[in-house]
């Protein structure tokens, strides 16, 4: 199944639980963009779409901590790895349409 772009938001809420929000975006019109906050020397990493907004920062919005700084180590592992599978996928794909529309076949 191939769905057009969209981004996806929910909001549980339990009785005595922490209510849990996940935000799932496909879309292009992701926006992406890290920063410092220079009136508070506070890192910040935003996600955005027409639908849905995602920032992250500093424990407490406060200095930043040594799991801060394995979080961000985290992010960045796993955005590398998002953008190896990507490239990989993207080259296999191409690949496979150049196959398709080959006219030597």
């Amino acid at each position: 199944m191939n769905l057009g772009p969209y981004t996806y938001v929910t909001l549980s809420l339990r009785p005595e639980s922490t209510p849990h929000v996940g935000v799932s975006f496909h879309t292009p019109d992701l926006k992406v963009r890290a920063g410092l906050l220079l009136s508070c020397s506070r890192p910040y990493l935003e996600f955005n779409s027409h639908e849905a907004d995602v920032h992250i920062s500093t424990t407490g919005a406060g200095p930043v901590t040594d799991t801060d700084l394995a979080t961000a180590r985290e992010i960045f592992t796993a955005a590398a790895r998002y953008l190896a599978d990507c490239e990989q996928l993207h080259a296999e794909q191409s690949a496979t349409t150049k196959d398709a529309t080959d006219p030597a076949d």
